[in-house]
């Protein structure tokens, strides 16, 4: 996820985690419930809107959540 969509790991930072210009952005872990971020060396956690069941969910979840940012907040 870092290597290969480090912006949009960003654009949770910014969207769902309130960060209003993160410089830097890794996901530290999934949960069933919420992703950890690394934000410019802070820690920050974001729940999901439901308990994720699987990979699977995992995936899909992270596409909508991604899908849901408005473009003028990218």
């Amino acid at each position: 996820m870092n290597g290969d969509h480090a912006e949009a790991v960003i654009d949770y930072a910014r969207y769902y985690g309130g960060i209003e210009a993160p410089k830097t952005a890794q996901m530290i872990a999934i949960t069933p419930e919420l992703m950890k971020l690394e934000v410019d060396e802070k820690l920050i956690e974001i729940k999901f809107d439901h308990t994720l069941t699987d990979s699977e969910d995992a995936h899909q979840t992270l596409i909508a959540m991604l899908k849901t940012i408005p473009k003028s907040s990218c």
